[in-house]
């Protein structure tokens, strides 16, 4: 009986195949000096699939069903490379070597001043005029299995954009059965030098293009207090507290609440939300959440976890419609919001902030994961 048992337990597991994630690569255009762009798409059992570009190590799309199981591309972005090159907007780039704002472009390590170039005014944002975003990434392995995989490469040299240190960078990508979209960020530099990397897709959960755009969305962030800025959208070093404000997502809030209210001067500087919340975790050996993000009309949730302490959100505000994006779609303030999970803001320059310092022979890492699912 025990053996007939056995037998048929044998039959019945192989009678069902094991869940695994699939990753397959394509070209996917060329950039204006001819070199080419791949794009390789991770797949799950359960419908959720991301898409990476080379050019910007860039999520070009993430897709997942809503409740009643219709699949959507919920990420902003275009439908070729030469977009991607020609109209950069930072959907869903990889950003660095220093994500978000650097005041002035300058810091300083060991007595020593660096000047990095301007592309914000006069700051330096994203990593400056060609940050990590611009660059054709090199494929360094694919692979399905129980865990979609794809990793990227690249080398960036002492003194790009004014940054010290030759730095060899990594940004892996996996995709698991669970529907976590996990990317890893490494750096290892000969010099001490700053780094800050993150992703900076913009997400609309009822689909890229929706009518309704994000307002609609329902936003909480696990952090107690944010840092206001300045006109320039630096931060002033202040931690200033969440509650009973428009910036209070302690509790799931309806990004409508708060997005228009001018009554808060923050709101008015950065033409809506556009700012860091320091999260109550603060930097954390493994991921830990720093923003859930749900429409309720859909379903669709997506969580957003980091080993950072602060995330970015951001929502829109210099979208004007003027760029078609994916399908043909003009992309407006508040159709796609990011929440960018990172060091703070112009950390380099305060001292109280979390050090983004790197060091040789310390490496920077980042891990952040992004979960897409369905509320029933």
């Amino acid at each position: 009986m025990m053996i007939r048992l056995g037998v048929a337990l044998l039959l019945t597991a192989a009678a069902v195949p094991a869940l695994a994630a699939d990753a397959e690569r394509k070209p996917f255009g060329k950039l204006a000096d001819g070199s080419a762009v791949e794009i390789v798409s991770l797949k799950n059992k359960r419908g959720v699939e991301a898409r990476i570009i080379t050019y910007g190590a860039t999520l070009q799309a993430l897709i997942g069903p809503d409740r009643a199981g219709k699949r959507a591309d919920v990420t902003l972005g275009y439908d070729t490379a030469e977009m991607y090159e020609q109209k950069p907007n930072y959907f869903g780039v990889t950003v660095g070597r220093y994500a978000n704002r650097i005041k002035g472009g300058q810091f300083a390590l060991d007595g020593k001043r660096y000047q990095l170039t301007l592309n914000d005014k006069t700051n330096s944002l994203h990593g400056g005029t060609k940050g990590f975003d611009k660059r054709n990434w090199r494929i360094v392995s694919v692979a399905s299995g129980p865990t979609a995989k794809l990793v990227l490469a690249l080398t960036s040299p002492d003194g790009d954009q004014g940054y010290p240190g030759k730095a060899d960078v990594t940004v892996t990508y996996t995709l698991d059965e669970a529907s976590n979209l996990t990317i890893a960020y490494d750096l290892a530099t000969t010099k001490p030098t700053i780094a800050n990397m993150t992703n900076h897709a913009l997400f609309n959960l009822a689909g890229e293009g929706a009518a309704q755009g994000t307002s609609d969305h329902v936003l909480t962030i696990p952090a107690k207090a944010y840092t206001p800025v300045d006109a320039t959208l630096i931060p002033a070093g202040e931690r200033r507290a969440v509650a009973g404000g428009v910036f209070d997502f302690t509790r799931p809030r309806l990004i409508a609440e708060g997005l228009r209210d001018m009554r808060d001067e923050q709101i008015r500087l950065g033409t809506g939300y556009d700012h860091n919340f320091a999260l109550d975790a603060g930097l954390t050996p493994t991921p830990k959440l720093a923003a859930r993000l749900e429409d309720p009309k859909s379903g669709r949730v997506l969580e957003v976890l980091t080993t950072e302490p602060g995330v970015q959100f951001y929502t829109g505000n210099f979208l004007d419609g003027s760029v078609a994006g994916k399908n043909g779609h003009a992309y407006r303030q508040g159709d796609g919001i990011a929440l960018e999970p990172q060091k703070f803001p112009d950390a380099p320059n305060k001292p109280d902030f979390a050090s983004p310092r790197v060091d040789p022979g310390k490496p920077y890492r980042h891990v952040m994961i992004y979960r897409l699912t369905t509320r029933k």
